[in-house]
């Protein structure tokens, strides 16, 4: 696994400064989910600068509710742990760095993630490749995308999606659910799904909201109103009752919040717990552990999802890197967060045209740091600190 993370091994330099700010991102519309319902996307920004002057730039997100870290905890487990385990250090490999950073705290995957990105965006643009060069090699150049339809009303759920299906931006759309009453949800799935007809296809995320007799009586007719996949539809730690829904109905079961390390995609894989994974660079704590869990699921045959946490382009161009190099991520995307955005600190945004996410060919990320716009979008208390 550190050989297809580290293939180049030209990255001489030393860590000379490892800096982090948190960035506000208001969205263009509220984004509705089972647990939070988000106006502005709150993301970590990490900076690393060698001895000789070059920098590499790495983000991370999260949601409210969704996991134990916050962007406060976040930007001081880089600035406490993370940043003194690492500055003074060569920088000669994703696997050494990561490593070093296990040694200073356990666990904080979305710290963790921003770093080793940072990492990877410096050692990359040193070596003058795509970031995708470190992770074992571009097998695709572009990367089919989902939207997530996050009004949480029918008639708003259904302009967006043919506005962006007209514009040929998505044709896979998902609806969250969970946070009403599942006869609601279930009218509403119903009602997108005659509006937008066959040329679509629709899946619907619970993020955790039912429990096993809820998820056994409306999956199958979620199933019948032409739902295909099917995420978390129990509690994250109710491993038995996703292996028992798992195989019964006609859509897949998508595993998301339980699998976080590779112990747990092992632990899954082992039940058969599911039919594919959500993966996330984040979640799991950045390259060279979702590698890890890339290969466990592949070894399961379990089919592979590329999800968000909400990012700029600045993190969906890493993402877009990471995902082009592993052949098994048949269900597409959902790294939509810049559409979703009304600024993003990047000069020139990552494109999405003929329903698909374009792989950034430029060294690095691919993606250049806009200074003014990012420091506009900084809190206050952070700017000085990171530009």
């Amino acid at each position: 696994m550190r050989e297809a993370l580290d293939p180049i091994g030209l990255n001489t330099a030393r860590i000379a400064e490892v800096r982090c700010g948190v960035v506000d991102l208001p969205l263009k519309r509220p984004h509705k989910l089972a647990m939070a319902t988000i106006e502005v996307q709150s993301n970590v920004v990490v900076r690393i600068v060698t001895d000789d002057g070059e920098e590499g730039w790495g983000e991370a997100a999260t949601i409210p509710g969704y996991g134990a870290e916050t962007v406060e905890t976040m930007a001081q487990v880089v600035r406490t742990s993370l940043a003194p385990a690492l500055v003074g250090t060569e920088i000669s490999s994703l696997g050494g760095a990561a490593a070093r950073m296990e040694t200073a705290i356990k666990r904080n995957p979305y710290a963790k993630s921003a770093v080793e990105l940072a990492v990877a965006d410096l050692m990359a643009r040193r070596a003058g490749v795509p970031m995708s060069a470190l992770f074992g090699g571009r097998r695709h150049d572009r990367i089919a995308g989902l939207w997530v339809l996050g009004a949480g009303e029918a008639e708003a759920d259904i302009a967006e999606a043919k506005k962006l299906f007209e514009q040929k931006l998505f044709r896979c759309f998902l609806l969250k659910v969970g946070k009403g009453a599942p006869e609601d949800d279930l009218a509403r799935v119903r009602r997108v799904a005659k509006e937008l007809g066959d040329g679509v296809e629709l899946r619907v995320d619970v993020n955790q909201s039912w429990d096993e007799p809820t998820a056994m009586r409306f999956i199958p007719q979620l199933a019948e109103a032409g739902i295909t996949v099917v995420e978390q539809p129990v509690r994250a730690d109710n491993v038995e009752a996703m292996r028992r829904l798992t195989g019964r109905f006609p859509c897949l079961i998508m595993a998301d919040e339980p699998v976080e390390t590779p112990q747990d995609a092992l632990r899954f894989a082992a039940a058969h717990a599911c039919d594919a994974f959500s993966v996330k660079l984040g979640k799991h704590g950045g390259p060279t552990a979702t590698r890890a869990v890339v290969s466990i699921a592949e070894a399961a045959g379990f089919r592979m999802f590329a999800g968000t946490m909400l990012e700029s382009s600045l993190g969906v161009a890493a993402h877009a890197q990471f995902f082009s190099t592993v052949s098994s991520v048949s269900l597409g995307n959902q790294l939509f967060g810049p559409l979703l955005m009304t600024a993003d600190p990047v000069v020139a945004p990552v494109r999405y045209e003929d329903f698909c996410l374009i792989v950034p060919t430029g060294p690095g990320s691919g993606v250049e740091i806009d200074r003014d716009a990012l420091k506009s979008l900084m809190r206050k208390e952070d700017a000085a600190c990171l530009i």
